[in-house]
């Protein structure tokens, strides 16, 4: 049985570019690459297969395909894939919601976040009583916009705990059923 450790993310700072210097697709003496391979024709399956298998051995892939999707990039091959497969994935960035993003923001990282990502920070941030003053360094915002958004959240906080529970059942205890250990799965 082989064991499969996942090191931590290593997110991109704001205007960090020097995760390319670690690039495979970077043309050095000793590993010449042509550019061109990674702008290939829709037809040209030879320089795409060439490109991503160039793609495939970098080690800052992730980093790249993050660089194009949060810039808009949709020209070529970036983080190994092409403008057509990177198409759903551009739709979606606004959504994403990665919380290792979150905590590394809360820690103080300067990195680049989607709206989703910014509104867990702002909860998250309230949730652990960071001050108002921080939480707006941490944003890049006004303390005043800071203000406004710890009251959202703590409006919000309080109608979801006032709000009337939709979804009553009745315990199998109450229909004179016993529950035993078996009846919550291998986690009981």
């Amino acid at each position: 049985m082989t064991t499969m450790t996942i090191s931590p993310a290593r997110h991109r700072s704001l205007g960090d570019q020097t995760w390319q210097d670690e690039a495979v697709c970077q043309s050095t003496e000793y590993n010449p690459v042509d550019p061109d391979i990674f702008f290939p024709e829709p037809d040209e399956t030879g320089k795409i297969a060439a490109a991503k298998a160039l793609c495939g051995q970098c080690p800052v892939r992730r980093t790249c395909l993050d660089a194009a999707l949060e810039g808009g990039n949709s020209d070529g091959i970036r983080g190994g894939l092409t403008e057509e497969e990177r198409g759903p994935l551009h739709e979606k960035i606004a959504h994403r919601l990665d919380y290792s993003r979150v905590n590394d923001t809360i820690a103080g990282r300067d990195i680049h976040l989607t709206n989703a990502e910014r509104r867990a920070v702002v909860y998250a941030a309230f949730h652990h009583g960071v001050t108002e003053q921080r939480l707006a360094w941490l944003l890049k915002i006004s303390e005043e916009h800071a203000q406004k958004l710890y009251r959202e959240t703590r409006r919000a906080l309080v109608h979801r705990d006032l709000e009337p529970a939709t979804n009553t059942t009745t315990s199998p205890e109450a229909d004179g059923e016993r529950l035993g250990r078996d009846d919550f799965g291998t986690a009981a």
